[in-house]
């Protein structure tokens, strides 16, 4: 989309989702429990963590930066324990933490960005999403997310914005975009302790009571592992729902499916059948 029709689409984007924020929260229909789902960053790293999180019973998120030593056979064995599968698609930050291989940055070009991030989707078998790896520094940039999101348009996926920064515009380029968009809403584990995921978790259920459904995000540390291991299985007596990804956002629009068959073209992946 060219960005000259994407500003003035953005502007009313912007204005529609501060008049819904005044608004008060969605009511469930039926006997719809509140839901949350649970995205878990930064797989491909850590080998006996990630298959921790493959095995449990309950519907994750697993979120795969691409190239990583684990990705590919984590998450091949994700997809057959019928866990969704995103990329995690390393962005620029303000912090100029390292992106690792895949990384998008402000100085590239249109071709580069996009070709880096079809590159690292076409790396990782079985994607269904996309959310940013850091990114408080490109997610506010307008041009670079036009570029990220003209992409990420060809093909079925959708994105959730992981919000590292309050100012980023990435879900909104999204929406203009007509990508099914979906932002977090609680991080888990930004401390390593039980009491703070504790603490966390508590505060996803209690926006998805308020609001209908959450969408919380963890990372494979022990601890959080050790804490959804624990705590994920009792949330069907609290009348807690957990959903994948795809499935919440079913959930927040009627039930209707993501795309329409052949509306989008397949990513033809790249990565070594082999492994």
């Amino acid at each position: 989309m060219p960005l000259r029709l994407l500003i003035p689409l953005l502007i009313v984007t912007l204005l529609t989702s501060v008049a819904r924020a005044e608004e008060p929260g969605p009511t469930r229909e039926g006997e719809m429990p509140p839901t949350i789902a649970i995205i878990i960053d930064d797989m491909g790293h850590n080998l006996h963590e990630g298959k921790r999180l493959i095995n449990l019973e309950q519907p994750v998120t697993l979120a795969f930066l691409p190239y990583r030593r684990h990705t590919v056979a984590l998450a091949k064995q994700a997809h057959r324990m019928h866990k969704e599968i995103m990329l995690h698609a390393p962005m620029a930050n303000t912090r100029n933490f390292g992106l690792g291989p895949g990384g998008l940055t402000p100085d590239m070009d249109r071709q580069s960005l996009k070709t880096t991030l079809r590159r690292a989707l076409q790396s990782i078998p079985h994607v269904k999403g996309v959310n940013n790896h850091m990114g408080s520094l490109l997610t506010q940039q307008l041009q670079p997310m036009d570029w990220v999101m003209s992409e990420l348009d060809l093909y079925p996926v959708y994105f959730v914005d992981s919000r590292t920064i309050a100012s980023s515009i990435a879900g909104q380029v999204a929406d203009a975009y007509r990508i099914p968009t979906l932002t977090r809403d609680v991080f888990l584990d930004h401390e390593q302790t039980e009491e703070y995921v504790d603490r966390q978790f508590k505060l996803l259920i209690k926006r998805a009571r308020e609001n209908g459904s959450a969408i919380g995000i963890g990372h494979p540390h022990k601890v959080t592992v050790d804490y959804l291991e624990k705590n994920l299985p009792m949330l069907d007596e609290q009348g807690i729902a957990v959903a994948t990804v795809s499935g919440l956002w079913a959930i927040r629009n009627n039930n209707q499916q993501m795309f329409a068959e052949g509306e989008k073209q397949p990513i033809r992946t790249t990565y070594a059948k082999g492994e």
